[in-house]
């Protein structure tokens, strides 16, 4: 006998058709990954390699990498102030100069809220952190040079459900920290074909 699968409610439906279809830059790859089932009843969950190879996706190319997750609680949730929660993660290794700057946090946590203006994301309740990891190598491990890596996690209640601004903030916010510059407005990465 088939199980019944829960059919997701349409706020839902409405959200995950919000996502799709939307040029993002060519060096960011998408992939859907299993999401977190304990937070909430339904959720989707996204991760994104940076690569300055993006035909390739050449490990020697790569720049860093992010975590784009849709929550969605039909009954809400008090901590939300609403009934979806968007929780992002963003990392990159940075160069030695970059890493020491006083300013970093705010820096990195500028690149989220300007993203999210920038495309125009609805949102409250956002909160997160910017974390700065120094690592340096010793013994055997001598040969690696230390590095300086940045990560930033935030999460926040969107005011509708479109969800595409959002997924385009992360996306900036992931590509950015990864070191790619900026594109001018309305103008679209290409790459060459082979």
């Amino acid at each position: 006998m088939k199980e019944d699968v829960p059919v997701a409610p349409p706020d839902f439906q409405e959200a995950l058709l919000s996502l799709r279809g939307h040029r993002l830059r060519p060096e960011l790859h998408l992939e859907e990954v299993p999401a977190p089932s304990r937070i909430a009843p339904y959720a989707l969950a996204l991760t994104g390699e940076v690569n300055a190879s993006p035909r390739t996706m050449d490990p020697d190319g790569f720049l860093g990498h992010g975590r784009f997750v849709v929550l969605h609680d039909p009954a809400g949730q008090e901590a939300w102030r609403g009934t979806f929660r968007i929780i992002v993660l963003a990392k990159a290794q940075l160069e030695d100069e970059v890493g020491s700057d006083p300013l970093l946090g705010e820096v990195g946590w500028s690149w989220l809220t300007d993203a999210l203006t920038e495309s125009g994301a609805g949102y409250h309740d956002l909160s997160g952190t910017v974390t700065r990891v120094l690592s340096e190598t010793f013994g055997g491990l001598e040969l690696r040079e230390g590095q300086v890596e940045l990560e930033v996690r935030a999460s926040w209640t969107p005011t509708t459900t479109d969800l595409g601004p959002h997924l385009r903030a992360w996306a900036a916010l992931t590509c950015t920290a990864a070191g790619l510059e900026p594109l001018p407005e309305n103008v679209t990465a290409l790459t060459r074909r082979h």
